[in-house]
């Protein structure tokens, strides 16, 4: 066989995601703080982009009193060829806000650090606490041995035992613990409710706390089940993880609905909520400016167009956005009419199929228009993937959503009587009684995405 190069034409078709494509996609994505931000960027950045005033009404009018403004244009003109030209820029006293006097709040190490400071005075014990405060993590454990705290500062054990014990006096209670058990322990010394049955169980039996084996418990230590539950209900109320209390101070995180729906006159309203967004328009005096290709380099010429192409996608990307996140959020309002009269136990099932049918788009732009998007309704904010879920069949031809029936399954268990506890059997038999078939394996998956444990750990003696 004789091999051979050729050259040859082939037309073919292919999906290529342009710059553009790609912005518009970003921008269906973006929440709506996240939208915001990212056209002040835009505004700041590309020259081309101004914002509206909300008088927009002499709008057209000042488009054509600026487009046969000449003189302002050959004044911009005229600067950009000079290259002389030298700016004075004078100097401005920092305004003073208040927000420059606001401080943050403290880490663990500096509010462990200022008791320190005001517990001890010795030179070399404060050497060692600094040191030891140094090696507690985030979540408030030593993670350092007192015989390597020792040896590193060449001090003895004894005194490094005992600058430890008065750093696991400063609160938040707990820190400086080497172990969970410590940590509970020194928690419960703290608040005055220290028992050797509770250093019995912490010590030894924690993993038996954590699976609700009271019965085990209570026969290994000889005491009553009700002394051991007591015990347990009260180690649930510590804190395992004391230094998170003064940690991630910085990220804090803001929910601003992007989907308003109000009820006027018996019919519901969708309103996109971007009435904080800047309404944006084309900089005219640029757009004029570019009509003026020969007054530029090549170079800037091409920096213009790029900048004008932007900004008009941007405007056209915002606009996209808008009208698919008001098509997606009617057909969800459309659906779920009953949910906001009556409640959670309302809720229908949905898929995104079934709106990207409704709405004539790909599935995958309708995951896009509801990803971090959060909508207000008359019964409180809920994440718009809150409203897509599966179903189950109910009576007849009707199907329940299985957030409807995670949310019977809660008020079936709050209901119970806790000193006999239903099984995941008996409230499979409640569901179908309501008409609705589900098998015992799905009530058990339901109750362990709700965080609710089984019976034998939720019985109360």
């Amino acid at each position: 066989m004789k091999i051979t190069h050729e050259i040859f034409m082939e037309q073919q078709q292919k999906l290529i995601i342009t710059p553009e494509l790609r912005q518009a996609i970003a921008v269906l994505q973006m929440s709506a703080l996240e939208l915001q931000e990212h056209i002040n960027r835009e505004l700041a950045e590309n020259p081309f982009l101004e914002e509206r005033d909300e008088e927009g009404e002499e709008e057209k009018e000042d488009r054509e009193e600026l487009a046969a403004d000449e003189d302002k244009i050959e004044e911009w003109l005229e600067y950009y060829h000079d290259r002389d030209i030298g700016i004075n820029v004078r100097e401005k006293e920092e305004y003073k806000n208040f927000e420059n006097y606001i401080t943050r709040q403290p880490s663990l190490y500096e509010h462990l650090h200022f008791q320190l400071s005001l517990a001890l005075k010795d030179p070399e014990d404060l050497e060692i606490g600094d040191y030891i405060i140094g090696n507690i993590d985030n979540n408030g454990y030593l993670t350092v041995s007192v015989e390597e705290i020792a040896s590193h500062l060449n001090q003895e054990r004894e005194k490094v035992e005992k600058v430890l014990k008065v750093i696991q006096t400063f609160s938040p209670y707990g820190v400086g613990a080497r172990d969970l058990a410590e940590c509970l322990l020194l928690q419960l010394m703290h608040y005055g409710k220290e028992s050797s049955l509770a250093r019995a169980i912490i010590q030894n039996h924690l993993d038996d706390v954590a699976r609700g084996r009271i019965n085990k418990i209570a026969q290994k230590l000889g005491v009553s089940q009700k002394e051991v539950q007591d015990i347990c209900d009260l180690i649930r109320t510590l804190d395992p993880r004391p230094g998170l209390q003064y940690s991630n101070n910085e990220e804090i995180k803001y929910v601003v609905p992007d989907v308003l729906v109000e009820k006027i006159e018996g019919e519901y309203v969708v309103i996109i909520n971007d009435i904080n967004f800047p309404r944006l328009m084309i900089n005219h005096v640029y757009e004029e400016i570019l009509r003026s290709p020969e007054n530029f380099s090549p170079e800037t010429k091409k920096y213009l167009e790029e900048k004008m192409g932007s900004a008009l996608w941007l405007i056209k990307s915002i606009e996209q956005r808008r009208m698919t996140l008001y098509k997606v959020a009617r057909c969800i309002v459309d659906r779920q009419k009953e949910f906001l009269d009556k409640g959670i136990a309302y809720l229908k099932p949905l898929t995104l199929k079934q709106v990207a049918e409704m709405v004539n788009v790909h599935e995958s732009t309708v995951s896009r228009a509801v990803a971090n998007k959060y909508m207000q309704t008359p019964q409180g904010l809920f994440e718009l993937k809150f409203f897509f879920s599966s179903g189950l069949q109910a009576g007849g031809e009707e199907k329940v959503s299985s957030t409807s029936i995670k949310h019977m399954l809660h008020d079936i268990i709050a209901g119970e009587d806790s000193s006999h506890p239903l099984s995941d059997e008996a409230i499979t038999k409640i569901l179908e009684e309501k008409g609705i078939k589900i098998s015992r394996r799905t009530v058990a998956k339901y109750r362990q995405e709700l965080g609710i444990p089984p019976a034998v750990s939720r019985k109360r003696y």
